[in-house]
């Protein structure tokens, strides 16, 4: 589907919505054409790729799911994929979305799939700027980057939100299987996040090496911009991958000390149990000749000497912290 599709000419956009016959014939020397996709069709695809007269990269490549970010260049045309992200707070995942830019020196194309960051604010951002825009296609790939990039920031925040309410949980005593649960389930969506990050780092520091010279110093300027964030944002999820895995081993370590305190209280109300229930044994085993079977005490004797012994071994479990 078509979301946008305009004519830029020094920088200012020419007319309103273009169809894609009347975009290809709007570039010119000092004009670009900027066309925005979201979840084309293989046909509507192939209709802008023959209008356009692009050859590589195939329809099936643009449309299928990618993994890791990708940079690909032939001749004057240059195919850049870099994955976008969303954090949804209320099931503690992250969505991951992509978008595939196709650049030539008249032209540009973004092709957005999933949950991928819109573009339409960046666009209008860019229109407000046309001395910048006008530096030509590299300077909406350049933007789409940065925004991307940026767009990280607030996923980790989400992340980092949750982290530090998982860590208060953990360190207040609230522990158990459900909080581990949680960790194990929230370092799964980050280590998602950090890999699709992470991986964007090479394709985007050879672009920079390939392009430094040729393109505008202000288009490599954002490129750099967007390199050193990508950077910081890195090392933040692995920063905060770190505080998940400090979080889950203390509460491990927590979930080991209350077992140990669960056994002691078990061992020490087992040992109480054991004296009447040994003096119960004794006598159950009927013999003629046994003490105080006589006396008209024996029976209360008997009963008060073992609740004697119990609670005294219950005060020596309190002193010793057991119970």
């Amino acid at each position: 589907m078509i979301i946008d599709c305009a004519a830029y000419k020094e920088g200012v956009r020419v007319g309103g919505l273009l169809g894609v016959e009347e975009a290809a014939a709007a570039r010119g020397p000092d004009t670009f054409v900027w066309l925005g996709l979201r979840v084309p069709s293989p046909d509507e695809l192939a209709e802008v790729f023959a209008a356009f007269g692009i050859e590589e990269p195939s329809v099936d490549e643009v449309l299928e799911v990618h993994d890791r970010p990708v940079l690909a260049v032939e001749d004057d045309a240059t195919t850049f994929v870099l994955r976008t992200a969303h954090y949804d707070a209320n099931a503690e995942t992250v969505k991951l979305g992509e978008i595939s830019v196709l650049l030539g020196h008249d032209f540009v194309i973004t092709v957005r799939h999933g949950r991928a960051t819109p573009l339409g604010g960046l666009r209008q951002r860019l229109e407000r700027d046309p001395e910048y825009l006008a530096l030509g296609p590299s300077a909406v790939l350049a933007a789409t980057i940065e925004t991307a990039v940026d767009d990280y920031g607030p996923v980790l925040d989400g992340f980092e939100r949750t982290a530090v309410e998982l860590e208060s949980d953990v360190f207040s005593g609230e522990i158990g299987n459900r909080s581990a649960r949680r960790i194990y389930h929230l370092r799964r969506e980050l280590r998602e996040l950090l890999v699709a990050v992470d991986a964007l780092e090479d394709p985007l520091a050879r672009l920079l090496r390939r392009q430094r010279g040729r393109w505008h110093i202000d288009v490599v300027g954002t490129l750099e911009e967007a390199f050193d964030q990508l950077t910081r944002t890195i090392n933040r999820a692995r920063s905060l991958s770190d505080l998940l895995a400090s979080a889950l081993d203390a509460n491990l370590a927590q979930l080991s000390v209350q077992q140990n305190e669960d056994m002691r209280k078990i061992s020490a109300w087992v040992a109480i149990a054991a004296v009447p229930t040994m003096v119960a044994g004794i006598y159950g085993m009927n013999f003629e000749h046994m003490p105080e079977l006589e006396n008209a005490v024996g029976y209360p004797i008997v009963l008060g000497a073992m609740a004697g012994v119990c609670f005294w071994l219950y005060r020596r479990f309190r002193r010793a912290g057991w119970l």
